[in-house]
């Protein structure tokens, strides 16, 4: 039944909401309408202009084509082919009836034009979402090769380093030059990459694509294996390894980029996942290698023939990928960056199976492209908005926490060094070669997991799961030199630690630090903050494999295990006190969560702490803290753009 119009409000929230706008009029708006006087409400809270019109952008990147009719979205797919040059009456059909699917947010009920092929090529985008071209999985190929190259990268010195340390004179464990020296070389691909080679990602993907970047960085990657093979001082051997930096940074940041852009929307998140799964099946294919070539012989005026091997055994995947990735089609957002839109459409055809679809994702692509350039433009220093702004300041506290407790938990400690680890705790070298392995299968086959519970449990919940296991992994580890060696229970403890560490941590600390710092960042300053978040992980990597040796030299195992399984639970408090949830949000949403102050999330997650102990373990009736939101101070919704756009088809920030 409709209200009288001198009824009071049902809602106190609108009573309060007419009161504003009442008042709004009475100071001077009286020829505004309501929804207006909101929209300028809101502008007169977020006192910085660029700042708000930089939420009004991230508001509009939500649905950019809100509001406009359907004959409105054929005009604009028809100019798009009239404005790049796309005369084939094919394609520019294509482009509107792609441009009136996008604009409908993906329904295609309504649109008569379509076949019935069509119709049932779309409906198959979300029933059978792995049906894709035969092209698009070659992508996926080169990529996961990719991923496999890190891996191997990181972890066949985990079985070099045993023979090798001893013909470069850096094996005595009583001494700590030698420790140290150890320690260094087998950091020196991650100084390198956090201090030149993730910096150069940018740069190498503007004058050389997707594809180039790959190719360049792969093949750095092979030669700097090749020459780490032939090395014969300590010295020669860090050198070599520095220059694998050059290749390992580029390609680490620049490949899930070009998976995600060349895929269909809902395969993206999983593609993310998979640059984790893979690296982790290269990590167990570099143990592999090491096992392989373990009795090879020395051969005549070669030394050491077997480590040779085992070093050189990355460069094969690298080749591989430098073979085969121009067989594949460059980024088509790459393409668009450099107007070459003709270029784009032909690339993203390889990638579809209809020329609808690829329309469809080329033009809601260049549209969102365009309005990542108007938002480029807003406020001031990016830098400076970086530091300064509460959303992005919060972003990146976010950012750097899982970053840096990626490697502060402790995982590359065993990665690099498990072999080192094994052989002190009672194995022989190829005993321990074997337990290394394990350790590898198990970190492979955890991280399936992923794929399900990173959007089912959220990022925020795994996190608080897996910190406080991993802590007692480690400390069980650590203790567990302590059993007396003539006991099989000493080496038994120690191996099962290892492995129950591995268990908990692939399917949380393992993907979650990426796919979370990629999805914090609003657009406009992603790069930057991919780039500080990827320097991060690769500072923090080169301190644990620097300083790994000499740890455990002047702690003992023990105390080496005790001092990572301690951050961990100073990990545990630092994602619960600054680390808000961001599963399924969406852009706007993401600007919300990230506008809260620190002093509502320490709180909410001190509330939390305390909700948890009264209601799982006292067994208490209590209810849970509210989630912190900052939703009122961005008032410019979606349905606010979308009314704007159908009173001004031009609209924009």
């Amino acid at each position: 039944m409709a209200s009288n119009a001198g009824d009071p409000p049902k809602d106190g929230s609108s009573g309060e909401k007419s009161e504003k706008i009442q008042a709004r009029k009475e100071s001077g708006y009286s020829d505004a309408s309501p929804s207006e006087l909101e929209h300028r409400e809101t502008k007169e809270k977020i006192p910085d202009e660029g700042e708000r019109k930089r939420l009004e952008a991230t508001a509009k990147l939500e649905n950019p084509l809100g509001g406009l009719s359907q004959t409105q979205l054929a005009q604009r797919g028809e100019e798009f082919c009239a404005k790049h040059g796309l005369t084939d009456p094919e394609d520019i059909r294509a482009f509107r009836l792609g441009a009136m699917i996008a604009g409908n947010l993906n329904k295609y009920d309504t649109v008569d034009e379509l076949t019935a092929h069509e119709k049932e090529i779309l409906d198959r985008e979300i029933t059978h979402k792995w049906s894709n071209p035969k092209m698009l999985y070659a992508v996926i190929v080169i990529c996961s090769l990719c991923a496999a190259v890190q891996g191997m990268d990181e972890t066949v010195v985990n079985g070099a380093q045993s023979f090798y340390k001893a013909e470069f004179s850096i094996g005595d464990p009583n001494s700590q030059r030698d420790s140290w020296l150890l320690g260094l070389v087998n950091a020196a691909p991650y100084i390198c990459c956090a201090f030149v080679g993730c910096w150069l990602t940018e740069p190498m993907n503007k004058a050389f694509g997707r594809r180039g970047t790959v190719f360049i960085s792969c093949a750095v990657s092979a030669l700097a294996c090749f020459w780490q093979a032939f090395t014969n001082t300590w010295w020669h051997m860090f050198i070599a390894r520095f220059a694998l930096g050059f290749g390992i940074g580029p390609k680490s940041a620049t490949t899930p980029i070009f998976a995600a852009e060349c895929s269909p929307p809902k395969l993206r998140g999983a593609l993310v996942m998979q640059w984790q799964m893979w690296t982790a099946f290269g990590i167990m294919l570099g143990y592999v290698m090491d096992l392989a070539f373990f009795d090879v012989p020395n051969l005549s005026g070669i030394i050491g023939l077997n480590w040779r091997l085992m070093m050189g055994s990355a460069l094969i995947p690298a080749v591989i990928v430098c073979a085969i990735v121009y067989f594949t089609p460059e980024s088509p957002r790459w393409y668009l960056t450099k107007n070459r839109h003709a270029d784009a459409y032909k690339a993203i055809c390889q990638l579809r199976f209809e020329k609808v679809q690829a329309a469809r994702d080329l033009f809601y692509m260049d549209t969102l492209l365009q309005i990542e350039k108007e938002t480029m433009h807003i406020g001031q220093s990016k830098i400076k908005e970086f530091l300064t702004i509460r959303r992005n300041r919060n972003a990146m506290i976010a950012s750097e926490i899982v970053m840096f407790m990626q490697q502060f938990c402790g995982v590359n400690a065993i990665a690099y060094y498990s072999t080192e680890i094994f052989i002190e705790s009672g194995f022989s070298t190829q005993s321990a070669l074997v337990a290394s392995l394990g350790f590898g299968i198990v970190n492979f086959l955890f991280a399936l997991p992923a794929f399900y519970t990173i959007d089912t449990f959220g990022r925020r919940n795994l996190l608080l799961t897996t910190f406080p296991l991993m802590s007692l992994f480690l400390f069980f580890t650590g203790f567990s030199f302590w059993i007396p060696e003539n006991s099989t229970a000493h080496i038994g403890c120690i191996a099962l630690g290892i492995y129950l560490y591995g268990v908990v941590y692939s399917p949380g600390e393992g993907p979650v630090p990426f796919t979370y710092s990629a999805e914090a960042y609003p657009l406009y300053i992603r790069p930057i903050g991919m780039s500080l978040a990827t320097a991060t992980t690769w500072f923090f990597n080169s301190v644990i494999s620097l300083t790994w040796p000499a740890l455990t030299q002047a702690w003992t195992p023990q105390g080496a295990f005790s001092w990572y399984a301690a951050w961990n639970i100073v990990g545990f408090f630092l994602v619960l006190f600054f680390l808000p949830e961001t599963k399924e949000k969406t852009l706007e949403e993401l600007d919300a969560v990230f506008n809260v102050p620190l002093r509502s999330l320490v709180r909410y997650g001190a509330d939390q702490f305390v909700y948890f102990w009264a209601h799982y373990i006292f067994r208490r009736d209590v209810a849970p803290p509210k989630v912190p939101s900052a939703t009122a101070d961005i008032e410019y919704t979606r349905e606010q753009f979308s009314q704007e756009k159908a009173h001004d088809a031009t609209a924009r920030v």
